[in-house]
């Protein structure tokens, strides 16, 4: 199945990515992984995003892991930087952090 940014899914170790870039993006985490570089590698972490009390969005990213450091991680791969997607992206990327206090990095 192909999406309108023309992203493919793509399967690795029976895991199904919503494109290329993120089931590469996988191999290299996992390889960091292997080389305990990194550690704790989630995929799919969600962050709800409750402000006065009230559910507004839940963010789901595409990884979580700890870096050498111990510091919580999460990154969305991202191929297409323009849009509505990405405009809403960007929106829940800084609720996150303010509510979470965890930045979200792109990749």
């Amino acid at each position: 199945m192909q999406s309108k940014y023309k992203a493919v899914a793509t399967t690795v170790d029976n895991i199904v990515f919503h494109s290329a870039k993120e089931a590469n993006r996988y191999l290299e985490l996992k390889a960091l992984l292997r080389s305990a570089i990194i550690t704790d590698l989630d995929q799919q972490p969600k962050f709800p995003i409750v402000i006065n009390g009230h559910k507004c969005c839940v963010y789901t990213g595409d990884f979580q892991y700890l870096d050498e450091q111990y510091r919580v991680v999460v990154e969305d791969v991202k191929g297409y930087k323009a849009g509505g997607a990405y405009a809403m992206f960007r929106l829940k990327a800084k609720l996150v952090e303010a509510v979470h206090g965890v930045r979200i990095l792109e990749t």
